[in-house]
């Protein structure tokens, strides 16, 4: 059997290839977007893909799987468990094949079958692998987004981000039960996830690429409880706040993900384009690193720079009704931010421009904008700004600033709606990524005042001064 791994660092999602090597053919399950690199695979390697599926209704990025499928002539296989909300609706139109619980897939002497198992969606399936050219009892577990390395797929998605109301409590008692029909499954079973470290779609995700069910079974939190209540409650707590795209990719994979923009030029806008594409509302998205963007940017243009989080903030942030200007200094950062805006579909990409754009805005338009930068330490002396904690909730509730109001990323500009443009803010996150995001944020919506924490909570923490962990949140009239 030929086994390889595929991951994204934009997304912390892993994609496999699976492949018989003695007749020739393969399948890949949980493809996303990039399609080319599973077909460059199975070229390099000599196989055929012949199938392509994946585990679950995916929430974070669209899925690949049609796009896989038109480009390969593959079978598509997907899911047919979960209830009649959770079925794909054009699996009848692509003719895909229905995969239930106990069904078997055969990719030539490479054995996977089906497995059910709801909890972090309910049509989620597993694939336990058995390559029959060396032995007949199985020997992994593509397990999606259900068992994660030293953590299990979160519950609360479906309510928190796609609305299905009063449905975390009855998946989380259902992934309590999924992880203890696991019994009769090895300890040696190697565990391959969706997902690793940096991924939304759990709390606490190792990252460690694999793992063993043996050794889950000892270090996993999640098979530690044995008391099915206790298990609910922690296993809801402290998740993070789902990104807002995400309920926008649930309906779209299940409905029917559109095909990719391939290798589509992209031209370089002047200042008249960009003016034209401002008029017709596009959002300016500047992805040079946040000090680049701070000493100097095109007024109005979000930072999002094009690093591992870039997905995460763009689904949350910018409109997929709207059309998006991209701007960059460096090729690779341009690359790298179409790449990230592809894998979650927004498509709408309309052109971009670099340090000679700037160079004529200023010349034409007049000066560009910078944003303030101050020292946690200045902050601790100087209390005439408010301070907006733009962290997590568990990250708030671990700890924050005295006299700080907290107001997550995703929520920024519906939690300031009322606040004057002129107030005094600072911003501040863990580091100084998300808080660069932030402040140009509000700068792009009028705030005329604002400030970035230059090292964030860490440098506050590291400074020793004053942390409080007890406070409740602060309600928007205080700011």
């Amino acid at each position: 059997m030929l086994f390889e791994r595929l991951f994204d660092d934009t997304l912390a999602q892993s994609s496999y290839l699976l492949g018989c090597q003695s007749t020739g053919i393969a399948i890949v399950v949980d493809p996303n977007r990039d399609v080319d690199k599973y077909l460059r695979a199975a070229e390099r390697e000599h196989l055929t893909i012949a199938f392509v599926t994946e585990t679950h209704i995916h929430a974070d990025f669209v899925s690949g799987a049609r796009d896989l499928v038109r480009r390969s002539g593959a079978k598509l296989l997907l899911s047919a468990e979960g209830g009649d909300d959770w079925q794909y609706r054009f699996a009848e139109s692509d003719g895909a094949r229905l995969l239930r619980h106990g069904d078997r897939v055969d990719v030539g002497q490479v054995h996977l079958e089906v497995r059910h198992t709801p909890g972090h969606t309910p049509e989620h399936i597993c694939f336990v692998v058995t390559d029959l050219a060396t032995n007949d009892r199985p020997l992994g577990m593509l397990s999606g987004d259900f068992l994660f390395v030293g953590d299990v797929g979160r519950p609360d998605l479906l309510e928190r981000a796609a609305g299905a109301a009063g449905s975390m409590d009855t998946l989380s008692r259902t992934l309590f039960g999924s992880l203890r029909a696991l019994h009769d499954l090895p300890d040696y079973l190697q565990i391959w996830p969706g997902h690793g470290a940096g991924s939304a779609c759990g709390k606490a995700l190792g990252a460690m690429p694999s793992s063993t069910l043996g050794y889950e079974r000892l270090a996993n939190w999640a098979f530690q409880l044995d008391d099915e209540d206790e298990f609910v409650r922690q296993v809801l707590a402290g998740q993070p706040e789902p990104p807002r795209y995400f309920a926008v990719m649930k309906a779209m994979n299940r409905d029917g993900p559109p095909p990719a923009r391939v290798d589509q030029h992209l031209p370089e806008l002047d200042v008249a384009g960009l003016k034209r594409a401002i008029a017709a509302g596009a959002s300016i998205v500047d992805v040079r690193p946040t000090a680049e963007f701070a000493a100097g940017h095109i007024p109005g243009a979000l930072n999002l720079p094009a690093g591992s989080s870039l997905a995460t903030w763009a689904g949350s942030l910018l409109g997929y009704d709207r059309q998006i200007v991209l701007l960059a200094d460096n090729a690779g950062h341009l690359a790298r931010a179409r790449h990230a805006l592809t894998l979650i579909g927004l498509d709408r990409v309309i052109g971009w421009g670099g340090a000679a754009l700037r160079t004529e805005w200023q010349r034409d338009e007049g000066p560009v904008r910078t944003v303030q930068q101050i020292a946690m330490e200045t902050l601790a002396t100087h209390t005439g700004r408010v301070v907006f904690d733009v962290r997590s909730r568990a990250e708030w509730n671990a700890g924050h600033l005295p006299n700080a109001v907290h107001r997550f990323l995703g929520d920024l500009l519906e939690r300031t709606r009322n606040v004057a443009r002129d107030t005094p803010i600072a911003v501040h996150c863990q580091g100084g990524t998300r808080s660069a995001i932030a402040a140009s944020l509000l700068q792009a919506h009028g705030f005329t005042n604002v400030a970035n924490v230059v090292g964030g909570y860490r440098a506050w923490e590291a400074a020793g001064l004053p942390i409080e962990h007890t406070s409740p949140d602060r309600s928007e009239a205080d700011a």
